[in-house]
């Protein structure tokens, strides 16, 4: 039995729920952006008005101003856009608990066993989409197909409020002529490598050898080309059924760069104890660390390693991630963006392989300090304790906010 897929995407998401939330916004050229103060001025989401002008998603807001002058900005409410996820997904979850999200507007349903109680997968698209449109008052495209990939598809060929249904019969006729970088994982590198072999559309990567693919492209090519010829089998996970937490991280784009190491040292303990937070709460520890930093020309760098010892600790992030700047980083380099991640991660309760050489009644020392900060912070509010030294000048700006990447039980 063919498998009956949707993908619901939210049309305009963060742009929609503020016209939602402010009628009078309705029928205006309209962005969702970031603080031009904190340099995060770019565009987040936009109005259908916004984009018959030209604006495009992440460009910056000076930008979008000038080619339209009378653009209106709205500074984003993301608990907002989180909450009226949750609320989709209860929609969602009516029809099937086969429901896997893909970002805070995206999201795949099975409803291969549903559509017995609710009719065809077209069907309950439509019910969907009346339904949101009923009870959240924003609009949403379905895509209706036999894989994930082409239910992807289908929700991008008719925005706004629309249903598109992508059956095996209509492959040849409505996926083929797409170009490439159309589907799911094909971005701008992997589509110029496609070209340099004489593939420019779907139908092209279908017909295309897997053989050539592979080489040029490794695993991913022949992955490709299963999903262009519909040959995919990956799952809509289960409600249930959650990925385990193989990193924690946090980052932030400074207001002006970090021009001295005692500046990014700063701003490494600031993510160490966002991140070291949410390691606690989840009951895991690391057992490496990676930084991601920018520099004032934009250019970026990852490096990583192993921790010294397996640890949750905002001192052990801190000095581990600053350990590994100054190896690598030229000290005079400005740094205008900065991500302290914790990898490798396994349960708290895990057991810890010891040495010699490792200060363990330091090691204690720190993690109760940490578990004595984390506790009066969750009483009192963050500004309640902190370092002397963040109490400078640190550059974070003004307006910061708690990103969630999902899926996560939150959401449960």
């Amino acid at each position: 039995m063919k498998r009956v897929i949707l993908h619901s995407d939210m049309n305009n998401c963060y742009a929609s729920i503020e016209i939602q939330r402010n009628p009078d916004l309705r029928g205006k050229t309209l962005v969702v952006g970031g603080s031009v103060e904190d340099r995060h001025g770019i565009v987040l989401a936009k109005s259908m008005e916004a984009k018959a002008m030209g604006i495009k998603t992440g460009e910056a807001l000076w930008q979008a101003k000038n080619k339209c002058p009378n653009l209106v900005v709205v500074a984003p409410h993301y608990e907002v856009y989180l909450d009226f996820s949750r609320r989709a997904r209860t929609i969602y979850y009516d029809y099937t608990n086969q429901v896997e999200p893909f970002g805070l507007d995206e999201c795949w349903l099975d409803v291969t066993g549903s559509v017995h109680l609710f009719g065809s997968g077209e069907a309950i698209a439509h019910a969907i989409r009346r339904r949101m449109k009923e009870e959240l008052g924003i609009t949403v495209s379905v895509g209706v197909s036999f894989t994930k990939t082409f239910a992807k598809l289908g929700s991008d060929m008719k925005k706004p409020d629309a249903v598109t249904v992508i059956a095996e019969e209509d492959v040849a006729r409505k996926v083929y002529p797409l170009p490439t970088d159309a589907m799911i994982g094909i971005g701008s590198k992997t589509k110029e490598k496609l070209r340099a072999v004489g593939i420019h559309t779907l139908g092209d990567l279908a017909q295309a050898d897997p053989a050539l693919l592979k080489s040029r492209l490794g695993i991913n090519g022949e992955k490709l080309w299963k999903k262009a010829r519909g040959m995919e089998e990956d799952p809509v996970r289960d409600r249930d059924d959650l990925l385990p937490v193989k990193s924690v991280g946090n980052g932030i784009t400074l207001r002006e760069d970090l021009k001295s190491p005692v500046e990014v040292r700063r701003i490494f303990q600031i993510l160490a104890l966002n991140v070291a937070r949410r390691l606690r709460e989840g009951e895991l520890m690391a057992r490496g660390i990676e930084i991601h930093l920018r520099d004032k020309d934009l250019r970026s760098m990852t490096f990583q390693r192993m921790l010294p010892t397996d640890g949750a600790s905002s001192f052990l992030l801190r000095d581990s991630a600053f350990d590994l700047y100054t190896e690598k980083v030229d000290p005079a380099r400005p740094i205008r963006a900065v991500t302290l991640r914790a990898t490798n991660l396994v349960p708290s309760k895990a057991a810890v392989q010891t040495d010699f050489f490792s200060d363990y009644e330091k090691k204690k020392k720190e993690e109760d300090l940490d578990r004595a900060i984390y506790t009066i912070r969750r009483r009192y509010g963050e500004e309640a304790i902190t370092f002397l030294g963040l109490l400078n000048d640190t550059k974070m700006p003004i307006h910061t906010h708690d990103v969630i990447t999902l899926p996560h039980p939150v959401f449960r």
